[in-house]
């Protein structure tokens, strides 16, 4: 069998949702899958440093993170690239003339800065671990570099702003914006780039990829062979070439079985 290359989205579709918890039969997929020498990795918008724990913890080598922009290979981290600066500092920038409370990352670390407690005021605290830098005479322009900026802003109100192009964004908390990239495809072409792999052809089934939500439709190219799992959201399915079964029924496991994916590839 031809070696194939294998992302796999966390939440919804390795873990259980309600517990948080990697699938058992998932874990055992992936060993299955990793022993029959396919590469497996990782692939999800969260940060590289909120990822980590769950990458060490479940024996990952490889993981596209940081919404497509960081790339680790064995273990190392060979490149995490921050929004586009400029286009950053000007929302930070347009954010604070209008009344707007932002936090904005500086580095890939829960740290997140502001001049004061607009955000704070507005929203409360955001909802996960996030150590806060309140300081009056802060100004990003000083760093040279922006991972994230988070805007007091709903879905809605988003839709109203000028937020530049170049800027990708999510709203998975109804009462704030998170600006960060959201280009999970691009993240697997530059791991493939940087392991040397060519571009897989449509329908080549060189390239794997599971997922579950909204977030992941960017991930489902027509040259991967796009895995859907059966407790995902309807749009997603639509365009999967495969509907799994849940993820908690061995949804993963399954798949992978019925294709011969854990037959030993041509490495």
């Amino acid at each position: 069998m031809e070696k194939k290359y294998f992302f796999f989205d966390i939440d919804g579709t390795l873990t259980d949702r309600k517990t948080a918890e990697i699938v058992p039969s998932a874990m055992d997929a992936l060993n299955k899958l990793r022993e029959a020498g396919h590469f497996v990795a990782i692939n999800t918008g969260r940060a590289h440093y909120k990822a980590r724990k769950f990458f060490d913890q479940h024996g990952f080598d490889n993981m596209v993170c940081n919404g497509g922009m960081g790339i680790v290979i064995d273990r190392k981290l060979v490149e995490n690239r921050p929004l586009n600066f400029e286009k950053a500092l000007w929302l930070y920038n347009y954010c604070l003339d209008n009344g707007i409370g932002i936090l904005a990352a500086m580095d890939d670390s829960e740290k997140v800065y502001a001049k004061d407690f607009t955000f704070y005021d507005q929203i409360g605290i955001r909802r996960e671990p996030t150590t806060y830098i309140i300081d009056a005479n802060f100004d990003p322009a000083d760093f040279g570099a922006i991972y994230k900026l988070y805007t007091a802003t709903t879905d809605e109100q988003r839709k109203s702003l000028p937020f530049p192009e170049e800027l990708g964004y999510v709203n998975f908390e109804p009462d704030y914006t998170i600006v960060q990239h959201d280009d999970k495809r691009a993240g697997i072409y530059r791991m493939l780039e940087l392991l040397g792999v060519e571009k897989p052809l449509p329908g080549s089934q060189k390239v794997i990829v599971f997922g579950d939500d909204t977030n992941d439709e960017d991930m489902f190219a027509p040259e991967f062979y796009k895995v859907a799992m059966g407790n995902g959201h309807p749009d997603l399915k639509a365009i999967a070439d495969e509907v799994a079964p849940d993820n908690i029924d061995d949804g993963i496991y399954k798949v992978c079985e019925k294709h011969g994916w854990f037959e030993k590839a041509d490495c």
